[in-house]
């Protein structure tokens, strides 16, 4: 997801899509701790950086 896709999101999309990942990034966690391979590996990297794009967007204060 683009900085530029996630500019376009209203609050409550922001927030609802933040807590999916949340949960989705949990799930992969949980996989790493008890030892199996998840499918896509690069996908905790990608997670990471869309939270930290969608805690920018909320932080600067766009609604």
């Amino acid at each position: 997801m683009k900085f530029r896709e996630i500019k376009q999101l209203g609050s409550e999309d922001l927030k609802a899509k933040e807590v999916e990942l949340r949960k989705e990034l949990m799930k992969l966690y949980a996989k790493v701790a008890t030892g199996t391979s998840p499918e896509n590996s690069g996908r905790i990297k990608q997670i990471k950086k869309i939270l930290a794009r969608i805690k920018t967007t909320n932080k600067t204060g766009k609604k």
